[in-house]
């Protein structure tokens, strides 16, 4: 039930975080409001995950695919570029996401 509710908190963060960019710094009251409630459902079902699984795979893992998942978001939906070393340090980002989960033990 873990990873359920960790990726609920991932999509919630990603959504909470391509609507607070189109709240244009919070002077839209809709993608304003929506903004608040994504993160208050994000960081609800992240300390849920917290009851079942290591704090530092939940995090790493809410981190990582939270960056991935932004990161295609903002390409492909708010036209934003991404360049080589950008795309290397994702890379990265998703090895040590890897090797986190990994080498996890009691979660």
């Amino acid at each position: 039930m873990g990873y359920l509710e960790l990726a609920i908190a991932i999509v919630a963060e990603v959504i909470g975080t391509n609507l607070m960019k189109a709240s244009v710094g919070f002077t839209k009251l809709v993608p304003a409001v929506a903004t608040i409630i994504s993160y208050i459902i994000c960081f609800y079902a992240l300390s849920l995950s917290l009851k079942t699984l290591n704090l530092s795979v939940a995090y790493a893992t809410w981190g990582g695919v939270g960056i991935i998942l932004t990161t295609v978001v903002g390409v492909v939906y708010w036209k934003q570029g991404i360049n080589l070393p950008q795309l290397f340090g994702i890379v990265l980002i998703v090895i040590g996401v890897v090797i986190t989960n990994f080498f996890a033990k009691g979660h």
